[in-house]
């Protein structure tokens, strides 16, 4: 596939047309940023990870638990072809142990493993900070419908449940992560366009990882 014109740079990545009109490459950047890019740095071959680690868990959730996610195929070590999307501006946590902001706001001491996953939307804003808020904050804001939220709440804890599993394997507990979500517009995957709702779309955030009894932990920041 073909790289043409360069579309947009975030703080992670940078974004490119293609031949395709449904289609976009996505090049991951080593740039390291912290507390909504107020802190920056660089982390060699950061980017690469990024681009290995989106990819795999993509392909094993769509393979392996039928969630759907916007990945179309690898390139190289750092570029990737995406389906064109427009992405819902809600950022969703899902948080299996308290950590964090979680339990710097609710003064829950972290490590307490919950009984079930909790569920939290910010909204994707960075001049507002990503401010939480909840369902009837999202539906008067517009920001989704009732039946987008419930999709989005469906298949935030399917992919908890499979990543909970599959790190376990690893020796891995999954302490919380972040997804965002989007309608897909439709890219050709093999010849074919496809329409699926709602693909999460992982949020790459600094974290680091823990010892905890003998394990490892993964617990990004928030």
């Amino acid at each position: 596939m073909e790289k043409r014109e360069q579309l947009y740079e975030g703080k992670a990545k940078k974004v490119y047309l293609t031949e395709d009109p449904e289609c976009y490459i996505v090049s991951y950047k080593d740039d390291a940023t912290a507390f909504n890019g107020l802190k920056k740095g660089t982390i060699v071959g950061k980017g690469v990870i990024n681009n290995k680690m989106s990819n795999l868990l993509m392909q094993k959730l769509e393979k392996e638990a039928g969630i759907p996610t916007h990945f179309v195929e690898e390139l190289s070590d750092r570029e990737t072809v995406v389906k064109k999307v427009s992405i819902v501006p809600l950022e969703v946590i899902i948080r299996n142990i308290a950590a964090g902001s979680f339990s710097k706001n609710y003064g829950v001491e972290e490590g307490v493993v919950f009984d079930q996953p909790t569920i939290e939307f910010s909204y994707k804003n960075d001049d507002l900070g990503d401010p939480l808020i909840n369902d009837y904050h999202a539906l008067a804001l517009k920001l989704a419908t009732p039946e987008e939220i419930e999709t989005i709440k469906k298949y935030a804890f399917a992919v908890n449940d499979y990543l909970k599993a599959y790190w376990k394997e690893r020796g891995v507990i999954l302490v919380d992560f972040k997804l965002e979500y989007l309608p897909l517009l439709g890219c050709r995957d093999q010849g074919k366009a496809r329409q699926r709702p709602l693909p999460p779309r992982p949020r790459r955030r600094r974290g680091r990882l823990c010892r905890d009894h003998g394990k490892t932990v993964i617990r990004t920041k928030n």
